[in-house]
């Protein structure tokens, strides 16, 4: 009998970072010690009074039943606060905030909520490939615009709506921009917000790497825009700047009618998460700031590591303001004979490297590399060492080949 997949999943392109995948298993089960940048998972662990209070909490009984599938009201109440702190943007916890299994999994059931078969939305380009499989997912059309100019990413889409193929059914935006950091100030989400009005089409937000910021840089919320909970919601997540990735602790915040929406999807397809994780977030949420700019210090001195000693060796990189990545451009010569998936396969077999290859986030990634800030400042520093051996000879050859300009 030959079972068939629906056809949204047939029409899911193939997962293109398994090679990489596949060569690091090879590796390490060969007992090759591979240095792991290719994955933006978290290596830290939460701050300790977070584990405690979690702990505590779920060595009590009456916490092990179902818990509501949008968050208990405590939880959202603190994010509501933490808005109001960090943003100034007042939030009503009971319509207007939501809780999420990481904010993606919010993303993929706010898209089975928003959109209908053959909807076109506009996704950022190089793309986190949730935010285009979540739309295929859900029967819709990614339409993705290079975000790493954001105003020419907004001209791109005010001619889009301006002609005849119309405005999307909703824009999903990302700043920081995982994976190439690209990072925007308020007054981009001023524009973005009067072109979705002027063509009223809804706004998401992915706001994931809000709290992992450099060199005094500050995320800006949309939601602090006048007029844009009107028609946006933002997503934020405690896995980055709390260390919490694998807790699962999302939220989804702005529209109340969005809001609405999405939780009528969950309801039907989860629960809460557990009450446990809820009451420990609560008290991060509460607590924690000190730990989350400490931790924002913790990559940025890896980013220092890594960017001056890729430096060093000739392979000039453009630093980040934000995230936990660097974005980096393939050098010559390798750029002009090798593709991204190549070249990271060169730096995994050559150097013991693991990096993410660009071609993994779409076409408009490809000629970059995606390096995740994850391993501590020693096993970067032993990074640099390998990649240097493995290409910087050929890095130095070709600096003296080419002519000064």
């Amino acid at each position: 009998m030959h079972i068939q997949a629906a056809s949204r999943i047939e029409q899911l392109p193939p997962y293109l970072f398994a090679r990489i995948n596949k060569l690091t298993y090879e590796k390490r089960r060969s007992g090759c010690d591979v240095i792991d940048m290719s994955m933006g998972n978290p290596s830290d662990p939460p701050a300790q009074f977070i584990i405690d209070k979690l702990a505590e909490a779920a060595s009590d009984t009456r916490n092990h039943g179902y818990a509501p599938a949008t968050g208990v009201v405590s939880l959202r109440r603190e994010v509501a606060s933490r808005y109001l702190r960090k943003w100034g943007v007042r939030l009503d916890p009971e319509t207007e905030v939501l809780g999420t299994l990481g904010s993606k999994e919010g993303f993929g059931h706010l898209c089975l909520a928003m959109i209908d078969p053959g909807d076109d939305v506009i996704v950022p380009a190089p793309s986190y490939p949730a935010h285009v499989y979540a739309v295929a997912l859900a029967s819709g059309n990614p339409i993705a615009i290079d975000t790493t100019k954001p105003d020419k990413f907004l001209s791109e889409i005010s001619a889009r709506c301006g002609s005849a193929a119309g405005p999307p059914k909703v824009l999903v935006i990302n700043f920081p921009h995982n994976p190439t950091t690209t990072v925007v100030e308020k007054d981009f989400y001023e524009d973005v917000v009067s072109v979705a009005k002027q063509y009223d089409f809804p706004i998401i937000s992915d706001l994931a790497y809000s709290d992992v910021v450099f060199d005094g840089y500050e995320t800006p919320s949309i939601l602090a825009v006048e007029g844009a909970k009107e028609l946006a919601v933002e997503f934020t997540t405690m896995s980055k700047g709390y260390s919490m990735a694998g807790w699962r602790v999302g939220f989804c915040a702005g529209n109340a009618d969005i809001i609405k929406a999405l939780g009528t999807v969950k309801t039907y397809y989860d629960y809460g998460m557990f009450r446990p994780i809820q009451i420990a977030a609560i008290v991060a949420l509460r607590n924690g700031e000190v730990d989350v700019a400490n931790q924002s210090q913790v990559y940025q001195r890896r980013r220092d590591v890594l960017c001056e000693g890729l430096g060093r060796i000739g392979w000039q990189v453009t630093i980040p303001k934000a995230s936990m990545f660097v974005w980096a451009k393939i050098p010559e010569p390798f750029a002009s004979r090798m593709n991204s998936m190549d070249f990271a396969a060169k730096l995994l077999e050559e150097a013991d490297v693991a990096v993410s290859p660009g071609a993994g986030f779409g076409p408009a990634g490809e000629g970059f590399l995606r390096m995740a800030l994850i391993e501590n400042e020693n096993r970067i520093r032993q990074a640099v060492k390998q990649i240097s051996r493995a290409i910087g000879a050929e890095l130095r050859s070709h600096k003296d080949e080419v002519p000064a300009e």
